[in-house]
């Protein structure tokens, strides 16, 4: 069986075995699978790569995803070298599927050394970034909105003496104050 046979035999296998999986994905020649709970720190996308020779040579097996922007650089090399050992066993044969059960099976013992630390000081810094974005944009207002703005206000920008006036009048007429200074004029 050749190279390519083999390749659509696997990508065959690897749909019907994760179908509805939503922590497998597909891409051409490039499997990805998310190992442990979205968003979890000690989560990781294992992607491996087929060439156009696999499964006859390894595959490049990585974890250079953006979903692995929280993993320490020494915690990610140290599990491409862990699963590149485990590959070497399974030169030859449809490996994928093994791979990445593996890595399922032994993800607390390839990320024991990741700290919760380095992602929440990754995510915050993201934030303080949209935060600073957010309060650069100013308010637009439409035509309409400046117009109205522009009748109320005088050349300054400031509104006209007594605009309020019929708010005070009602404050008035609701306290009692007109009333009681009319009964003071008659007597």
């Amino acid at each position: 069986m050749s190279c390519q046979e083999s390749q659509e035999e696997e990508k065959e296998v690897l749909l019907s075995i994760y179908d509805g999986d939503e922590c497998f994905k597909l891409i051409d020649s490039t499997c990805q699978y998310r190992v442990g709970d979205e968003g979890h720190f000690k989560s990781f996308m294992l992607e491996i790569k087929w060439g156009d020779n696999y499964p006859e040579e390894f595959p490049e097996i990585s974890l250079n995803t953006f979903y692995n922007n929280h993993l320490q650089d020494d915690i990610r090399s140290s599990v491409v070298e862990k699963v590149k050992a485990e590959a070497e066993q399974w030169l030859g044969c449809a490996m994928t599927y093994t791979l990445f059960e593996w890595a399922k099976e032994n993800a607390e013992d390839l990320m024991a050394e990741q700290t919760e630390a380095q992602m929440t000081v990754r995510s915050s810094s993201n934030t303080e970034q949209a935060v600073a974005k957010t309060k650069e944009k100013k308010e637009q207002l439409t035509k309409a909105q400046k117009r109205k703005i522009a009748n109320r206000t005088d050349h300054r920008g400031d509104l006209p003496r007594g605009f309020d006036w019929v708010d005070i009048v009602k404050h008035l007429s609701k306290t009692g104050f007109s009333k009681t200074q009319e009964g003071e004029k008659e007597s």
